[in-house]
């Protein structure tokens, strides 16, 4: 077999594959370069989530007509001389791969301009060749405008994702750059439409706020450490903040966005035991070491970085994000200082068993006649309905050979309907006693309309008595305005507000309205119509059906009387399977009288 030396626009076609991954990439590696060339206004515009266009504007150094050809070529940079150098880096782009990567995959235009220079140079790039160099009229600084990308790659572009799928990738790229220097001003435009202005910020808590709304802002606490080895400073989410949602977890060193897991996992070890399992809080957190310490140039997109002392840095975050923690009182709010805090009583392993929730009270019935057959009008929880009739269940026994002892003899009137703390049902059954699952129940419920509303026979929508607004930002909201159409037919009423943000109207019969539950609902449909990965009919449908089931379920209220339980169970046995759940989770039970008898 014979070698050869691979022509130059092979070899960044090549490149290009590791750099310039999706239009994100080509927003991510202009930006960088604007920044280093010090630039105090960006401005990003961008066509078809990056297909059509992406153009980068700066006021920065710019550029002479010579370094403005030179910086299309493979490794051209200012930046390193010395392998030396490399252990000095404090910049973005470094190596010279960026422009020669996205030159070699679509049509680059610079215009380019120094402070010192009447005239600026403008210079056209196609598929790795320079087509043309001349000299116009330019404002100081750089303007790039990227046409077409993958246009000679049509595999590549083929396996782009939808526009609003595309645009949240580019909008995350912008919002770790922008995070970085709060000290700059940004602009972002899709499709002529301004999506983010943020002039210069008085502190990075402010760009926080102008990214992320005053909620995030509001919801963060400080974290400082000072060593050695590495400064850590930043913001924190409170434990009540953490939602099951990933979304507004930043590390930077040295300036530079990065990904680490491996520090993820410090951060989480701070909160255990202060949040519930599966959330994850906010954190945006800043790292400042010695360049020669951290090797930034392990991975071909520089979002992973080794630090030379890997546990010392985790151990710092952790120490740093538990301090933070405890000084501002969020792990408890016991005063160990008082005193009296000693004198707490002590209580045995297993006094949970038989503590009651609730002081009972006795009731009392001066009425009562132990030979009357009606029912117990005392305090039991038992209410004084007048009987009534419920539906007749004998058409359900030919579903299953067990549905005869869960419903037979079910003439039953609402006053022998009871619940137990909101989360059971309990009935009379010929055999025993009937226990209902509330949970498992509506999820049944639910996920038979969200069925039915598929297949375009509707679902009610429940309309709130206060519409609520919620900042979810940007780049969520493009996930609720992707997903109109299938969250309306299920019977959410969500419309759009400014940039970031929805109004939540309604929600499908049967949910939670309450003010408190409306953002957390918010957050789970954004990860159910994120995870959501298959388009095949029907499994598309039962799935999501039965996510958003478990989604109402879990959020609606407590069934807090017979009358409430009744028609829980009319709903429920109304199923086509009202023994199970979508999932295969069993909704009834009966207690034999025999299994009763055992007790006593």
């Amino acid at each position: 077999m014979e070698l050869r030396i691979l022509p130059g626009n092979i070899a960044n076609m090549i490149a290009a594959g590791e750099v310039v991954q999706r239009p994100s990439s080509v927003v991510k590696e202009l930006m960088e370069n604007s920044l280093d060339a010090g630039a105090t206004q960006v401005s990003v515009t961008i066509q078809d989530a990056g297909r059509t266009l992406v153009q980068v504007i700066d006021n920065g150094s710019g550029m002479s007509p010579d370094d403005a050809v030179l910086c299309f070529e493979r490794h051209a940079t200012s930046k390193i001389a010395t392998a030396e150098d490399l252990e000095n880096i404090m910049t973005f782009g470094f190596r010279g791969e960026a422009l020669a990567s996205i030159a070699a995959v679509a049509e680059v235009t610079l215009r380019t301009r120094r402070e010192e220079d009447e005239l600026g140079c403008e210079v056209v790039f196609a598929a790795s060749e320079h087509l043309s160099t001349k000299e116009v009229q330019a404002p100081k600084g750089s303007s790039f405008s990227v046409r077409n990308l993958f246009y000679n790659v049509p595999a590549r572009r083929k396996f782009l994702k939808s526009d609003n799928v595309e645009f949240k990738h580019i909008y995350e790229e912008f919002t770790r750059v922008v995070l970085t220097r709060p000290d700059v001003g940004f602009t972002l435009i899709h499709n002529g439409k301004e999506v983010s202005v943020l002039r210069p910020a008085k502190s990075l808590k402010f760009r926080i706020m102008d990214l992320f709304g005053q909620g995030v802002v509001g919801d963060v606490v400080d974290i400082s450490a000072d060593t050695t080895i590495a400064k850590v400073s930043g913001f924190i989410g409170r434990p009540e903040g953490a939602k099951k949602t990933l979304g507004n977890q930043f590390f930077f060193v040295n300036g530079r966005y990065f990904r680490s897991p491996y520090l993820h996992k410090a951060v989480m070890k701070a909160y255990e035991g202060m949040i519930p399992e599966g959330t994850t809080p906010s954190y945006f957190i800043y790292i400042e070491t010695d360049p020669s310490a951290i090797d930034v140039n392990i991975h071909p997109t520089k979002t992973e970085i080794k630090f030379e002392e890997d546990s010392v840095v985790f151990q710092i975050i952790f120490a740093a994000v538990k301090e933070s923690l405890g000084y501002n009182a969020i792990s408890g709010d016991i005063d160990f200082e008082n005193p009296e805090a000693s004198k707490m009583p002590v209580l045995g392993t297993n006094f949970g068993e038989y503590r009651p929730s609730s002081i009972p009270s006795a009731g009392l019935d001066p009425d009562y006649n132990p030979f009357n057959p009606e029912p117990f009008q005392g305090s039991f929880d038992l209410p004084s309905a007048e009987p009534v009739e419920t539906p007749d269940y004998s058409k359900y026994v030919s579903k299953n050979e067990n549905y005869g002892k869960l419903f037979e003899d079910r003439t039953l009137p609402t006053s022998q309907v009871m619940t137990v703390h909101g989360k059971y049902i309990l009935s009379q059954s010929k055999s025993g006693i009937m226990v209902i699952n509330v949970r498992r129940a509506k999820e049944r419920i639910f996920f038979d309309r969200f069925l039915r509303a598929f297949r375009k026979s509707g679902h009610i929508t429940q309309t709130a008595l206060f519409p609520q607004q919620v900042s979810v930002g940007v780049a969520q909201r493009q996930i609720f305005d992707e997903n109109a159409d299938l969250l309306s037919s299920l019977g959410f009423d969500i419309t759009p507000f400014g940039n970031d943000s929805v109004v939540v109207n309604g929600v499908p019969e049967g949910y939670s309205t309450e003010q408190g539950k409306v953002e957390t609902m918010l957050s789970d449909i954004l990860l159910i119509l994120s995870d959501n990965t298959t388009t095949l009919q029907g499994v598309m449908e039962n799935s999501m059906a039965e996510k958003f089931a478990i989604l109402g379920a879990s959020g609606s209220s407590e069934v807090s009387s017979p009358i409430e339980a009744q028609r829980l169970i009319d709903s429920l046995l109304s199923s086509d399977n009202p023994e199970f759940t979508s999932s295969g989770k069993k909704i009834i039970a009966i207690i034999p009288i025999e299994e009763l008898e055992k007790k006593f």
